[in-house]
């Protein structure tokens, strides 16, 4: 029995992030045998959920999908459940379209509405002493993020997208800044056009005009959350798995990736040593422990590994969930995000968290799932309300009061730390105050609180710093710069927040895809494109009444 489950794979993929269950389930639905395996007890990487009983009463909280877009008909999200029959099987729920994000600044709120006229107009009123050269930028950016959207789905080339838009040629690879700077633009209106890129995590300097113009294209055409909470994608995609021929085992962390004469042979079990072969691996997991501990940069070109080992991580979030006693909906509190800055200078709060220091300027991020999901009821109790808020933090381990991370300390006894723990309450405190500036009184209705360091992050994900966003998306690290999906290794192929794709639900989704296209010498995107699928609806399980994503995850 073991031998033959030795032989029987056609693919292996390591790693059960939305990157690496969509390369699965194309796969498995063009009739590839694969199996995913993950070290975690529930699948799904960062967009799992996990769960707490608290007096009786249970509570979900999101660990990575908070708001997302290209969720509408000719969305790229949609293509690409659409490509294996999972479109119709995920509701998507719509933010507040006047309003899906608030920048709040010292003297200024912004609300973000849908739509680049509208877009542009409020931008315009907001800061009319600028019209003229905003107007501009803002054209360009939308030029830029269309294009660019165009380029993603791939119904256009690299050299055919800069011959028919040069002002994508000229500003699209330079740091955003740039196009701001040669526009005149006050450092005001620089920040609130830059006000959701806590999304990507990369200093203004360092951010390419492709990235700031395609995030904000990414919502133009509707901010969305999943129906059911975040845990729906992860449990539709493993479905299709499952129904397509496949398997996904949690629990099954894989300790090495066999290579053997140049190729890859399958992988080693952390847990007993088992070995399962496969002419094929594909590593949603973290780059840099694909390339240095799961394969070993022996197998490498030295080019390769020197590259891997200089990228530089993005910068991590800490995390803090609260439930509260009162229903924020009832209260009037819209259905939107807010980003909350202390500071226009949004350069030197990235120049203060890279120096290892935590943010002296108010920085947070505040989402309700409660606003977002009205009818999931798991998600706290009737008349309470599910919040998070997040900030980011530096890379360092220091202020978390650790030498070493989880991984490489092989404990999670870090957590039992006095000073650790102090660390977290105080800033759990701090950014309740923090969010207090957007619902006052909050701190009253705290009546449960937990919360999630880059340690904590890296003690379930293994990603390199604790960071969620995989390898920082700069000028200097993006497009070809990164690695895969091939790489140097025959039948070992990459997915996920790291590769070009980069991170996001769309982009980890759409490295799974390019991955698959790679193993199958297929060019699925273009497929997507037409509207056609890969697998068959009918294969698929029937849906039932209270279904449970967590629980079909597991």
């Amino acid at each position: 029995m073991r031998q033959a489950m030795r032989q029987d794979w056609d693919a292996i993929v390591v790693g059960s992030g939305l990157g690496g269950l969509a390369c699965a389930a194309y796969l498995c639905a063009a009739g590839q045998r694969t199996l995913v395996l993950e070290s975690h007890s529930v699948a799904g990487g960062n967009s799992q959920v996990f769960r707490r009983t608290v007096r009786g009463s249970e509570y979900e909280f999101d660990v990575g999908i908070h708001y997302i877009g290209e969720c509408g008909p000719d969305g790229l999200i949609t293509r690409i459940l659409n490509g294996i029959g999972l479109a119709e099987r995920i509701v998507f729920r719509p933010l507040d379209p006047d309003g899906f994000s608030t920048l709040v600044f010292p003297d200024l709120r912004f609300r973000v509405p849908v739509g680049w006229d509208r877009y542009r107009a409020r931008l315009l009123e907001t800061f009319p002493d600028e019209a003229e050269p905003l107007g501009r930028v803002v054209d360009l950016m939308r030029e830029i993020g269309e294009q660019g959207r165009r380029l993603q789905n791939q119904d256009v080339g690299m050299g055919e997208l800069f011959a028919s838009a040069p002002n994508v040629a000229q500003w699209g690879l330079q740091p955003i800044t740039e196009l701001f700077a040669a526009h005149g633009l006050s450092q005001r209106a620089q920040a609130v056009l830059l006000g959701e890129q806590g999304d990507y995590a990369v200093r203004p300097s360092k951010t390419p005009a492709v990235l700031a113009a395609g995030l904000t294209d990414h919502y133009m055409r509707g901010a969305f959350y999943p129906e059911g909470g975040g845990q729906v994608m992860a449990a539709r995609l493993i479905e299709a798995i499952r129904a397509y021929g496949g398997e996904v085992r949690v629990r099954a962390g894989v300790e090495r990736i066999v290579v053997e004469g140049g190729r890859v042979r399958g992988v080693v079990l952390a847990k007993g040593g088992e070995r399962i072969d496969a002419p094929v691996v594909v590593s949603n997991a973290d780059l840099k422990r694909t390339v240095l501990e799961l394969v070993g940069a022996e197998h490498f070109k030295p080019a390769s590994v020197e590259r891997v080992r200089s990228f530089r991580m993005s910068l991590p979030l800490f995390a803090s969930y609260l439930d509260l006693d009162v229903d924020l909906a009832a209260l009037g509190v819209p259905n939107t995000n807010y980003w909350i800055w202390g500071s226009y200078d949004l350069e030197a709060v990235y120049a203060e968290l890279e120096s290892g220091k935590m943010s002296s300027t108010p920085l947070a991020y505040v989402t309700a799932a409660s606003l977002k999901d009205p009818s999931n009821p798991r998600l706290a109790p009737r008349g309470h309300t599910n919040l998070q808020i997040m900030t980011l933090v530096p890379r360092e381990y220091a202020p978390w009061h650790v030498e070493q991370g989880p991984h490489e300390a092989k404990s999670n006894r870090y957590h039992l730390d006095v000073e650790y723990r102090r660390t977290k309450r105080e800033l759990v405190e701090r950014l309740i105050g923090i969010a207090e500036g957007v619902i006052p009184g909050l701190g009253k209705h705290v009546v449960w609180r937990e919360s999630a360091t880059p340690v904590t992050q890296e003690r379930f994900t293994h990603s390199t710093g604790g960071t969620s966003y995989g390898i920082e998306f700069a000028t200097d690290q993006m497009g070809p710069l990164r690695m895969g999906p091939a790489t140097d290794v025959g039948g070992l192929y990459l997915a996920g927040a790291s590769t070009p794709s980069g991170h996001g639900i769309g982009g980890v989704l759409r490295s799974g895809v390019i991955a698959a296209s790679a193993v199958l010498e297929a060019d699925l995107m273009g497929i997507l494109r037409s509207g056609e699928r890969i697998g068959d609806p009918g294969r698929l399980p029937p849906l039932v009444a209270n279904w449970d994503p967590w629980r079909a995850s597991r």
